[in-house]
């Protein structure tokens, strides 16, 4: 009787030793996927490593990871419920106007208004409406790789690189090969090249993809937890359940990964001009959900709100993700609720909270129109 007790026993410390490393995040989010109702837009980034150049050691050691430094890697992914995703890698050195900064890099943005001023930054460059973030240390890459059990690619061309001080050292052959969590770093920060960072992204998508591809593969699955482990061990978000939720739910669907890169060409200082015709083409084409009113022509009218209700509303919306709203003026009326027209009306009227989706077209060529009524929020 105590042999299949003590199987039994072998076999649940064995299950519960493979997804142990899953446990904290399960804890921090403790959710299941979903099918979502429309495409995610998530910022991804890595953060740059900061030294502590006065300490009396060497070489000299990083600072504790606290989220604030410039971001080594920058990417817009925006994930449909069906799997697939679309990623736009923007290059550390893309010049940009940071919202209530100025213009600069965009790796600056993260320094000077955290998570919040990076995602704005993002969206405004690219008119894509952003859902969240999730920042990855340097740490992040090399942990999940060793999770994966590796990850396969094809090495451009010889990688040799050794910095003493910043604790990296490369050398890669060219050819496929099946890369550790040590050489995907390498692989990954190696700058040394003539595309330099240009080079990078394009390693970067390759690497997503090969790890995509370990996640995809069944024979793979027993791995997961110690991956979603890593991921949790070395990430900071602000996803909510539900979005996380969604992702995992359309990564069952088994992911089908469609990168591009900003266009453009070397600037001044080090910088990357991004050429906005051929970027504009790639967002309308690939990143433009139809369905979401927030990169929509969204007008307010104000026929029987208090005063300044109209600014309140462009800046609640604003606030939502939407890119491009407008007040337009109107005379005073007797409209005791509020009235929304045009495309996904009823997905504005979801985010409003009020109001009721009227059918009609809105004018003044918007996609959608607010008129303002009696039942608009005091606050």
């Amino acid at each position: 009787m105590r042999r299949p007790l003590v199987i039994t026993l072998l076999v649940l410390a064995g299950l519960l030793a493979l997804v142990s490393p899953a446990i904290p995040a399960l804890l921090r989010y403790g959710t299941l996927p979903r099918k979502a109702d429309r495409p995610l837009n998530v910022v991804l980034a890595g953060m740059d490593v900061d030294y502590d150049w006065t300490a009396s050691t060497w070489p000299y050691p990083p600072k504790p990871l606290d989220f604030t430094t410039r971001t080594d890697t920058l990417m817009l992914a925006q994930v449909h419920p069906d799997g697939k995703v679309n990623l736009l890698s923007i290059p550390r050195d893309t010049w940009v106007n940071i919202p209530g900064y100025g213009w600069g890099k965009i790796n600056g943005a993260n320094v000077h208004g955290g998570a919040d001023m990076l995602m704005n930054t993002v969206q405004q460059f690219t008119g894509v409406p952003i859902d969240g973030y999730v920042f990855m240390s340097l740490s992040a890459v090399r942990d999940l790789t060793n999770a994966a059990g590796g990850v396969t690619v094809d090495v451009p061309t010889r990688m040799k690189y050794d910095d003493n001080a910043g604790h990296l050292h490369i050398d890669l052959q060219p050819g496929r090969q099946h890369l550790n969590g040590e050489q995907a770093e390498g692989f990954l920060r190696f700058r040394h090249d003539s595309l330099s960072d240009i080079g990078r992204v394009g390693r970067q998508q390759m690497f997503m993809t090969a790890l995509l591809g370990r996640v995809k593969n069944p024979l793979n699955a027993w791995r997961l937890p110690a991956m979603v482990g890593a991921m949790n061990r070395n990430t900071k978000s602000n996803l909510t359940r539900a979005q996380v939720g969604a992702l995992l739910g359309a990564a069952l669907s088994g992911p089908q990964v469609n990168a591009q890169t900003v266009p453009g060409t070397f600037g001044n200082g080090g910088t990357w001009i991004a050429n906005r015709a051929e970027l504009s083409t790639i967002l309308q084409r690939d990143f433009r959900d139809p369905g979401d009113p927030r990169s929509m022509m969204v007008t307010i009218s104000n026929v029987a709100a208090p005063n300044g209700s109209a600014r309140r509303l462009k800046a609640k919306l604003e606030g939502l993700g939407y890119t491009n709203v407008s007040i337009l003026d109107a005379a005073r009326q007797n409209l005791p609720t509020t009235v929304i027209t045009g495309a996904s009306a009823a997905r504005v009227q979801q985010n409003l909270g009020f109001g009721r989706v009227q059918p009609g077209t809105p004018g003044a060529g918007a996609d959608v129109s607010i008129q303002l009524g009696a039942d608009m929020p005091a606050d």
